[in-house]
């Protein structure tokens, strides 16, 4: 299956290192071959503006891969993927992550997994361009959100609302996603995603798939905080937690910040 990498973090922070060891497993130390893609938000205070590069190379040989491992790329909001294809041929429309517009805003989305006999009922103006049950998922996710708010709510009420629509969609099978809005990363598992929070005291730490350690002490500053999301934990020497079984975490400003349910 594919490989999901999510950043959230409270300052514009430097996502080389991560992204580095996490293109290897495009084709050298993964078999991750059909397309990569990386979407990060930047522009004003709101991160409104995106950049959003894909290929449908693999990750480790992409030219476009090695101008993201040299680009000094600082964002707040950034998902990555590398394809393993399920359903679509190897094409530039099927690699993720996908974005679309919603009240104002870009949103972005990349799955891991494998949903089955999956044809929701898309009637609105989200629809997929590609041929993977990935873009479909992400269209109907979509459309769902529009349904159930007339203009942006909350970030809890989103939270909510991604909780009631997300069975509906594992019922298919493997759902494993990343989403955001350049606000928040909403993270949910179906069966391995891993995370870490990032913050002072800063220590040092070494990529699994890559010969590359950094001292995060002598590059951060006190206030940083970075939460880091992906399918297979990146480096040997932090403690990465692993999500639930069904479990969806929402992520601001590179903390975990808790779903709540306000009863009546």
């Amino acid at each position: 299956m594919c490989q999901l990498l999510g950043l959230n973090c409270n300052h514009p922070t430097d996502v080389t290192f991560s992204f580095s060891g996490f293109a290897m497993r495009g084709g050298i130390t993964d078999q991750h071959q059909d397309g990569w893609g990386i979407a990060f938000f930047e522009g004003t205070e709101e991160d409104r503006g995106l950049r959003h590069f894909v290929d449908h190379l693999p990750a480790s040989s992409s030219p476009v891969a090695e101008l993201i491992r040299r680009y000094p790329i600082k964002s707040r909001h950034v998902i990555a993927h590398i394809r393993k294809a399920t359903q679509g041929p190897v094409a530039l429309e099927n690699c993720h992550p996908f974005v679309r517009e919603l009240w104002g805003r870009y949103w972005v989305f990349a799955h891991n997994g494998n949903l089955v006999d999956y044809a929701p009922h898309l009637h609105g103006n989200f629809r997929p361009v590609g041929d993977t049950d990935s873009e479909r998922a992400f269209c109907w996710l979509m459309q769902e959100l529009a349904k159930s708010h007339a203009s942006m709510p909350s970030l809890n009420e989103l939270s909510i609302t991604l909780q009631e629509l997300l069975p509906q969609v594992v019922q298919h099978g493997t759902f494993n996603c990343l989403l955001s809005n350049g606000q928040a990363l909403w993270a949910h598992a179906s069966t391995s995603l891993y995370f870490v929070h990032r913050q002072h005291p800063f220590q040092h730490a070494t990529l699994a798939d890559q010969d590359l350690s950094i001292d995060f002490a002598q590059l951060a500053q006190v206030d940083d905080r970075v939460a880091v999301v992906v399918t297979a934990p990146l480096t040997t020497d932090e403690a990465w937690t692993p999500f639930a079984p069904g479990e969806l975490r929402l992520f601001v400003d590179g903390s975990q910040r808790p779903i709540e349910r306000v009863g009546f």
